[in-house]
């Protein structure tokens, strides 16, 4: 066993037959085994369909998925010993708690005895904490009750891999955060090799092992949750991943000099070790984390903005300010500086710290 390649997505393509579109365009990533991977992206990005084609609902164009070394392309989903929690939940409403989660055991090929089903099943209703439900109906849980029910319905066959849709979109703030925190709990726990589809980049890097981003149908970058902050590949990647957004000038590099609307500073200023490419003359994209563009005095600064308003976060403030058209943000600790709406601020931006695009969204610096 290649624990390192528990799961293979390989060159994977979708292009619906009916309309030609191309959902998924040569995909391939690798799952570690007992990994909660997140595959995150805008709606429209692909995330589920892959996640459809892993569970044997839909049919790839091309390429192979492997689980365990094992191709499982025309494997039957009741036969790829995978538990599937969808977004709706889709719990029988007619039967109890105790019969959701027992249903999986009582039907198929893997059916048990009544005796053994129902020992199994308080097993996990143990794990997830809903013993108090048994004999109660969905309707009359809670959104977060029954996504307990639906997890715990997903593992009473103890699959290899548990594939989870959005579970969490159809909670209020406070309990995503919670069941969240008891899904990467229970899922380490249980020792599951999961994907967990979501949009919300918080979740996935609060809770995933590592994160596989998705545009268009394409991975954009596939890693450890921290490096999608710091070491972005690409536009998109930098304008997707970080909250308050990232704030972005449009330069020209010309002479060894980078030109802002009203701001330049020497090429030679930027450090050497995360340069990508060779910056050349032309038109550049510099963007630069909120936190990493601070005030300070008159001397110092490279930008000179009037703020538009000051949004309190916590501990944190976040100053906005316009900037040849758009909104741009600097995050401050609360307490540094006693600064309102209309003041005149002076900004400098770290340049060991900021990123460099060309205009396709490549990475340079």
């Amino acid at each position: 066993m290649n624990e390192e390649k528990f799961i293979e997505v390989d060159n994977l393509q979708k292009v619906y037959e009916d309309n030609g579109y191309q959902a998924i365009k040569s995909v391939s990533f690798n799952v570690k085994k007992g990994d909660l991977v997140c595959l995150l992206g805008p709606s429209g990005c692909g995330k589920t369909t892959i996640l459809n084609m892993v569970a044997g609902l839909l049919k790839p164009t091309s390429g192979d998925i492997r689980f365990d070394g094992k191709s499982i392309i025309n494997t039957e989903p009741k036969d790829r010993n995978i538990g599937y929690v969808f977004q709706n939940y889709a719990l029988y409403p007619h039967m109890t708690v105790l019969q959701n989660v027992m249903f999986p055991l009582t039907v198929g090929e893997h059916k048990k005895n009544k005796r053994e089903a129902q020992e199994i099943a308080e097993r996990y209703m143990k794990l997830t904490d809903i013993m108090r439900f048994s004999d109660q109906r969905p309707v009359r849980l809670s959104g977060g009750q029954q996504q307990r029910v639906a997890i715990a319905r997903a593992l009473v066959q103890e699959p290899k891999i548990l594939l989870m849709d959005e579970p969490l979109s159809n909670l209020d703030a406070r309990l995503r955060l919670q069941i969240r925190e008891e899904i990467r709990a229970l899922v380490k726990k249980v020792g599951i090799t999961t994907l967990f589809v979501t949009h919300d980049q918080e979740e996935a890097l609060s809770i995933g092992d590592k994160i596989i981003l998705f545009n268009n149908g394409i991975v954009q970058q596939d890693d450890i949750g921290q490096r999608f902050y710091l070491e972005p590949n690409n536009q998109f990647v930098a304008n997707f991943i970080g909250n308050p957004v990232i704030d972005n000038f449009e330069v020209t590099v010309e002479g060894g000099t980078v030109k802002g609307s009203d701001f330049a500073f020497d090429q030679n200023l930027l450090s050497e070790d995360r340069f990508k490419s060779p910056l050349e003359d032309g038109q550049y994209m510099l963007s630069v984390r909120p936190e990493n563009i601070l005030p300070v005095d008159e001397e110092d600064g490279q930008l000179t903005e009037t703020i538009d308003d000051v949004e309190l976060i916590g501990r944190e403030c976040i100053l906005k300010f316009t900037h040849d058209g758009h909104q741009a943000r600097s995050l401050i600790g609360l307490g540094d500086r006693e600064l309102h709406h209309g003041d005149v601020i002076h900004l400098k931006m770290a340049l060991d710290r900021v990123f460099i695009f060309k205009p396709n969204g490549e990475r340079v610096y």
